[in-house]
């Protein structure tokens, strides 16, 4: 019975390249694992663009979320600043009249001036 050579994870770790490669070319189990880590290698060579565009994708994605939001808070507390009746119903409860803040009005609620 033939015994499996358990060489090749370690040379392939620990050792340098030259050293491997001597042993793969004398040791035919170590030949057909170093063939295969090649295959594996070379499929992962092939993926590693579409990987790193979704990876770029991804992240243009988080800008352009973050960036929305910014946009979309500014505006509303823009607007809302802006609009003292949504302000004051914010508040308040309720849009405040000149006669609640202390102002002398007439019948029609407009500013009274003597």
């Amino acid at each position: 019975m033939d015994e499996k050579c358990t060489k090749y994870e370690s040379l392939f770790t620990f050792r340098s390249q030259e050293e491997l490669m001597s042993h793969v070319e004398t040791c035919e189990q170590c030949r057909q694992q170093h063939e295969q880590m090649q295959k594996v290698s070379d499929l992962l060579q092939e993926v590693k663009p579409y990987y790193m565009n979704k990876k770029r994708s991804l992240a243009r994605l988080k800008v352009a979320c973050a960036l929305f939001f910014i946009m979309f808070c500014g505006t509303t507390l823009g607007v809302i600043n802006l609009n003292t009746d949504i302000a004051d119903t914010l508040k308040y409860g309720e849009t405040l009249t000149a006669e609640d803040l202390g102002f002398p009005v007439d019948s029609y609620g407009l500013i009274f001036i003597e």
